[in-house]
């Protein structure tokens, strides 16, 4: 990517944060034993790669990853991630929180590493969420938040009223400056001119650095606060200061006509369903892929798509084995393993499972490292199902290796 002069040196002045240490517990045995970020995504990647990616194409090298929760899956994911050519001013930093305090929210996270992000010349800090899947340019964020002036710039999507309440919520006026914000509203306002939607934060913000050290440092010194962006230190910076909303259409990175592709993966049914569109080739995903790659630990993911007609459309990544048997919209990831006469649909199977003879399975989420019984079936009896594995309210099946041990 070419920046212009102006904005590059910004880009050279600002602190990147990637906050990477919840659990993630909607995500069930997905999260067991590693951290939200470091869970297997698409075949060939995991989740934080996405946030990763899209730092370093768009020109931020300086990077800080906040850790909490199994933070070792992590720290030796990213240890021999960084796979761009490498820069004398570049790093990747895994700050995990202290082991007897932990970080006790967003802004509590950012507070407790200040005098690292202050070490260095940075004059802005974007903060991230490591735990979606999207293209961004955020050079084309920060360039907004210069041009406007702004203390604080918060990017938005448009999403379903009735789903707004996983998100924080904002109003906006001219100029898309913020003018109210709530956190996770049980009843979410709707857009004015579209009542039916909402405008619903990223997660994901860029601060003058100054700005935010001084506001993070009132915040800790609040007894009452929970120390979150969301709950505590945004909607109290409405009022006073100058906040402004950044619409990620202007900044997602796709094919022209593409949609805006952005999804938080946060539930085994929205990280099913974020897999299956990895199945189609045209995924805006993959758009750019080659001025925008998404980069993993692996030099280069590779993937194979297979369609038999496009009702058995499948991805299969890198050293798959399969042997007499019909995948059909499904993805496996790196290593699966399939026997023989076994009937897979609908499927997304993560590294180094081995799904055993005879198997039918269909719309399941096979955990990596599993080992699939021969004659396993799954998909057909849902009381069978919720019995033996979690099965969710869109009727995804989970099947991870602790659950196969209790048959």
């Amino acid at each position: 990517m070419i920046l212009s002069r102006d904005l590059q040196k910004a880009v050279n002045l600002t602190a990147s944060v990637i906050l990477a240490g919840g659990r993630g517990s909607r995500l069930m045995g997905l999260t067991d034993r590693q951290a939200k970020p470091a869970v297997p995504f698409g075949g060939d990647f995991r989740i934080i790669d996405f946030t990763l990616s899209n730092c370093i194409n768009s020109g931020f090298r300086r990077i800080s990853v906040l850790t909490q929760y199994q933070s070792q899956s992590l720290e030796e994911y990213i240890r021999g991630w960084n796979p761009a050519e490498p820069r004398e001013d570049e790093f990747i930093n895994v700050l995990p929180s202290r082991a007897n305090e932990g970080y006790q929210g967003t802004a509590d996270a950012v507070y407790q590493n200040i005098g690292i992000l202050n070490a260095g010349n940075a004059e802005w800090v974007l903060i991230l969420a490591g735990d979606h899947i999207y293209k961004m340019d955020y050079a084309a964020m920060l360039a907004d938040h210069i041009e406007k002036g702004a203390d604080l710039t918060i990017p938005c999507i448009e999403v379903p009223r009735l789903h707004a309440s996983a998100f924080g919520v904002m109003h906006i006026a001219a100029g898309d400056r913020v003018t109210g914000f709530l956190e996770k509203p049980e009843d979410p306002p709707g857009m004015p001119d579209k009542p039916d939607h909402a405008l619903a934060s990223m997660g994901i913000y860029i601060f003058n650095k100054k700005f935010l050290f001084d506001e993070l440092c009132r915040d800790a010194a609040e007894m009452t606060s929970t120390h979150d962006f969301g709950h505590d230190l945004i909607p109290a910076l409405v009022p006073r200061a100058r906040v402004f909303a950044h619409r990620f259409s202007d900044s997602c990175v796709r094919e022209a006509g593409q949609e805006a592709y952005w999804r938080d993966v946060g539930t085994v049914d929205a990280y099913w369903s974020a897999n299956m569109d990895m199945i189609d080739p045209a995924c805006p995903i993959y758009a750019h892929a080659g001025e925008w790659p998404v980069y993993t630990r692996h030099e280069s993911p590779r993937f194979h798509f297979v369609r038999a007609g496009a009702e058995k459309a499948s991805v299969l990544s890198e050293s798959c084995i399969v042997a007499d048997s019909v995948v059909s919209r499904s993805l496996l990831s790196r290593r699966v393993v399939v026997d023989d006469n076994c009937i897979i649909t609908d499927a997304v199977v993560l590294p180094g499972a081995r799904i055993g003879e005879g198997c039918s399975i269909t719309g399941a989420v096979v955990d990596a490292g599993c080992e699939v019984p021969s004659g396993l079936v799954v998909g057909e009896d849902p009381e069978e199902d919720a019995r033996r594995f979690h099965r969710t309210p869109n009727g995804i099946v989970l099947i991870n290796n602790e659950m196969l041990a209790r048959l």
